[in-house]
């Protein structure tokens, strides 16, 4: 249940990320957009239990999956503003 809890919390972060990080770098479809707010709550989850801030089964709340999203949107735009650039 947890990793479904996971997925659920990262769509939502995803949304709440692009909007507060818009940009020309980033991600402009909606599906990318939450599969990759999905990849930052599972981030934040990894790098919290990792620094002891979650237990063995606990995950990252929004906040933190917020966060993480908005970091994996930023590696995102930094990886997609070379490509663009060579």
């Amino acid at each position: 249940m947890s990793i479904l809890w996971t997925i659920i919390i990262g769509f939502v972060a995803g949304v709440i990320a692009k909007f507060l990080m818009p940009g020309d770098n980033e991600p402009s479809g909606f599906i990318l957009t939450t599969i990759l707010g999905i990849v930052g709550a599972f981030v934040a989850t990894f790098l919290g239990q990792a620094l002891g801030w979650y237990g063995a089964g606990q995950g990252a709340g929004l906040i933190g999956a917020v966060v993480g999203a908005i970091v994996v949107l930023l590696v995102y735009g930094m990886v997609a503003g070379r490509r663009r650039a060579i």
